[in-house]
C-alpha cells in the first residue's frame, strides 16, 4: 500500500516496526499522524508505504493495527529518524538481484511439469517467461469443468476421480481459504505475492500479515496465470496423466503420458514433479520405478466447526463487529501425551468441505470466500503421527490414510460422519445438531467419531478440545460440530532430493511442492516451484 507522497531527491528508505495504527484511521489520517509523532512538517517530503499490517487484539478494550513500514524521504531527515531511538528504525539497502542466466547443456527432449496446483503452475511460469516452451500436464480439468465436477460431488452425484478436490487446474488450495501465510523465509515471496496480484488477487496481500485470496477469487487468478503460461509458449495438457517414467544409467530420459483416450511416450531432459499430495497412483508408481522416498510425520484428526460470531467476541471482545477487522481467526496449540495437538487452515466464516479424490473415501477440508461472510468458522483440530505409528515403509503413511478414509465413510454410511462437541467429549455418537448447524454437502451422518479415528487419534482431539476451551472463551460449546475425517494436512512421504533440487536416485526429476514433502502452503509450494525452474534454466540452453 503506497500512501501520499512527493517528488522525492536524494533520497533513502528506512523499515519503521510496530507503528500503532487505530482501526478508523484513514490513509491520510495515519500519516498524519505518523508525521507528528516522528516531528515531519507537512510540506517536508516523505513516502510511507505499509509492508505489514497485523491487527493487536491482546487487549480486548483497544484492538489496533500494528504497522511495518517503509518510509523513504531525503537523507537529512532519514539521518534524524534513524538517531531517534525510540523509532528503532533501520536503513535498508537496495536489493541487487543475480539475473538467471541459461545453462549451456542442451535440452534433449522436452522439459515436462507435472501438475498445475501452485508449485507447477510457478515452474511452468518461469520457464515459459525464459523461453524453454515447457509441457505442463495435468490430471483433472480447467477450472469452469472442475468448479462443475465438483458442484456435482458436492450435492450428492457422483465423484469424478479425476476432477475434484484435489486434482484439476489450481490444485487442492483452489478450493480453500486461499492462505498465503508461510514460514518459510525467501527472496521469492514478494515476487509470488507480485505475480498473484498481476493476475487478478487483491493487493492487499502484498502487506497483510495474514492474506488470504479466497476461493472465488483464486479461481481467476489460476486460470489467468495458465493463459499467460500458453501465451508465453507453454503447452498445456488437461486430463493428461504421468503414467510411467523411465531411465537409464540413473537419468530420467523419458516419460509415458496418458490423454485424450492415447498412451505416448515422449523424450524429457527435465521433470518438474509437482503432483500435489493426492496422487497415490502417480506414488505407488514412482515407488516402483525405484525414486527414492521416505515416510514423513503429518497431522490427522478432524474439523471442528464454530459460530463465526463467538470466535469474533472471543478474539475482539467489545470491537467484535468493527467492520476493519472482519471475520477473526485462531492457531490453537496444546498435547496429548508426547503428542502435539493443534488447530490447522482455519477457515473464518467459511464451510466444511467434502475432497476425497476416490471412490470408497471421506476426507474434509475448509473453504471460503474472500469475503469470509459466511455463518461457521471451522479449522482441522489434528494430532501428530508419525513413523512409528503406520510404519517405515515409504507408503506406509498414505496406507495409513487409506484406512482412516476408509473407516470414515464406513460409519457414515458414504458421507461424512459428525458428532457435537459435548457429545464426543462425552464418547457417545450424537443423534442430531443443535445450534450450530454442519455445513458439510450433502450432508453429515451423526455418528460417534471415536469409531472411526485410531483410539489415540481420538484421545487426542479431545484432550486438544479441553485445552483450546481455555485458550479461546467458547471453543468447547457443546453444540460445536465436529466433522471426520481430516487426513491430509501434509504429505505423508517426502520424495528424496539433494542441494541441486533433483532426485537423489534419478537425476533429471525435480521433486517440488506439498506432494513430495517440500512445502506446506500456498506461497511455499510455489517457491519452491519457482526454484526448481531456475535449476533447470541454469543448466540448460533455451536455444
Amino acid at each position: 500500500m503506497r500512501l501520499p507522497c512527493t517528488v522525492l531527491q536524494m533520497k533513502q528508505t528506512i523499515l519503521i516496526r510496530n507503528i500503532r495504527r487505530e482501526l478508523d484511521a484513514s490513509d491520510e489520517a495515519f500519516v498524519s499522524v505518523c508525521r507528528k509523532r516522528w516531528g515531519v512538517p507537512k510540506e517536508e517530503p516523505m513516502q510511507l508505504r505499509i509492508v505489514r499490517q497485523a491487527i493487536d487484539a491482546r487487549k480486548k478494550s483497544d484492538v489496533c493495527f500494528v504497522v511495518h513500514a517503509e518510509v523513504t524521504a531525503e537523507r537529512k531527515l532519514i539521518r534524524r529518524l534513524l538517531q531517534d531511538r525510540k523509532l528503532k528504525a533501520e536503513l535498508l539497502e537496495p536489493e541487487e538481484e543475480t539475473p538467471v542466466v541459461p545453462g549451456s547443456e542442451p535440452m534433449r527432449g522436452r522439459v515436462i511439469v507435472v501438475g498445475l496446483g501452485p508449485g507447477g503452475l510457478f515452474a511452468a511460469w518461469q520457464l515459459a517467461k525464459n523461453g524453454y516452451q515447457p509441457l505442463v500436464i495435468e490430471r483433472g480439468q480447467p477450472i469452469e469443468q472442475r468448479i462443475r465436477d465438483v458442484e456435482t460431488y458436492w450435492n450428492g452425484g457422483a465423484l469424478n476421480p479425476e476432477s475434484n478436490v484435489a486434482f484439476g487446474e489450481g490444485g487442492a488450495g483452489t478450493f480453500s481459504d486461499g492462505k498465503l501465510t508461510t514460514r518459510i523465509k525467501d527472496r521469492r515471496i514478494g515476487d509470488v505475492l507480485a505475480q498473484l496480484i498481476a493476475c487478478g488477487a487483491p493487493e492487499e496481500i502484498a502487506y497483510l500479515a495474514k492474506p488470504h485470496i479466497g476461493t472465488d477469487r483464486l479461481r481467476t487468478v489460476v486460470g489467468t496465470m495458465r493463459r499467460e503460461i500458453e501465451s508465453l509458449g507453454g503447452e498445456v495438457r488437461f486430463g493428461t496423466c504421468l503414467c510411467g517414467i523411465h531411465s537409464e544409467d540413473g537419468e530420467l530420459r523419458s516419460v509415458t503420458l496418458n490423454g485424450a483416450g492415447k498412451t505416448e511416450t515422449v523424450p524429457c531432459c527435465a521433470l518438474i514433479l509437482a503432483i500435489g499430495q493426492g496422487a497415490r497412483d502417480t506414488f505407488r508408481m514412482l515407488h516402483a520405478s525405484g525414486v527414492a522416498m521416505a515416510p514423513k510425520a503429518f497431522a490427522v484428526g478432524v474439523r471442528a466447526e464454530h459460530p463465526q460470531i463467538l470466535i469474533n467476541q472471543s478474539q475482539f471482545g467489545a470491537f467484535a463487529s468493527h467492520p476493519r477487522l472482519g471475520a477473526a481467526e485462531y492457531r490453537l496449540t496444546g498435547s496429548s501425551g508426547a503428542r502435539g495437538v493443534y488447530t490447522f487452515c482455519m477457515c473464518p466464516g467459511g464451510r466444511v468441505v467434502a475432497s476425497a479424490s476416490g471412490k470408497g473415501q471421506i476426507v474434509v477440508n475448509g473453504m471460503s470466500d474472500f469475503a469470509r461472510d459466511g455463518e461457521n468458522a471451522n479449522a482441522a483440530v489434528v494430532v501428530q503421527v508419525g513413523p512409528e505409528d503406520f510404519g517405515t515403509g515409504a507408503l506406509d503413511g498414505m496406507l495409513f490414510q487409506e484406512r482412516l478414509e476408509a473407516d470414515a465413510f464406513r460409519v457414515g454410511g458414504g458421507t461424512a460422519p459428525a458428532c457435537t462437541v459435548g457429545d464426543y467429549l462425552r464418547q457417545r455418537g450424537s443423534t442430531s445438531f443443535g445450534s450450530v448447524r454442519p455445513s458439510y454437502r450433502p450432508g453429515v451422518a451423526p455418528a460417534n467419531l471415536w469409531d472411526c479415528l485410531p483410539e489415540f487419534v481420538a484421545q487426542g482431539v479431545r484432550d486438544g478440545l479441553v485445552s483450546f476451551g481455555t485458550q479461546l472463551k467458547g471453543y468447547d460449546l457443546p453444540d460445536a460440530v465436529l466433522t471426520a475425517v481430516e487426513s491430509r494436512t501434509s504429505s505423508p512421504l517426502r520424495i528424496l532430493r539433494g542441494e541441486d533440487r533433483q532426485s537423489v536416485s534419478c537425476k533429471n526429476l525435480y521433486p517440488v511442492g506439498e506432494g513430495a514433502g517440500y512445502a506446506g502452503g500456498i506461497v511455499s509450494a510455489a517457491v519452491d516451484g519457482w526454484h526448481a525452474a531456475e535449476a533447470v534454466i541454469r543448466r540448460f540452453s533455451n536455444r
